[in-house]
């Protein structure tokens, strides 16, 4: 028996948050919703999540300030952005940084899974 993956999703939209969560919830994903990246970093799911689904713009902490930030606290956690304002620079950055994917609002159900599957399959230990 397998243990189910974690996905914390992190957007300042509420809607999103709920539509993202109730999609992976039917897919089996335990799921955890933050408004914003301080909360996240705050909670307890910090340490058992699987993988993050994040706003790549937010206040106070943007989804690739958050993958830095990870990053350097030594989390390798898989990171797939979402946004409403694709730009290929901050694509670039993103990808860079090191996230799995990178999703133009909106996307496609299929495109989410395919990054999640991607992201979990690649994913070892969440720590460096």
């Amino acid at each position: 028996m397998s243990v189910p993956s974690i996905i914390s999703v992190i957007d300042d939209d509420a809607s999103v948050r709920l539509a993202t969560n109730n999609l992976l919830t039917s897919r089996g994903y335990t799921v955890y919703t933050f408004g914003s990246a301080h909360e996240f970093l705050q909670s307890a799911e910090l340490e058992a999540t699987s993988c993050v689904i994040a706003d790549v713009q937010m206040a106070a902490m943007s989804g690739v300030e958050l993958l830095t930030h990870m990053r350097g606290l030594g989390r390798i956690t898989p990171f797939i952005f979402m946004t409403a304002f694709p730009d290929e620079a901050v694509r670039d950055r993103a990808l860079k940084a090191g996230a799995i994917g990178f999703l133009a609002k909106p996307f496609s159900t299929r495109a989410l899974i395919e990054c999640l599957e991607t992201a979990l399959s690649d994913a070892g230990d969440a720590t460096m």
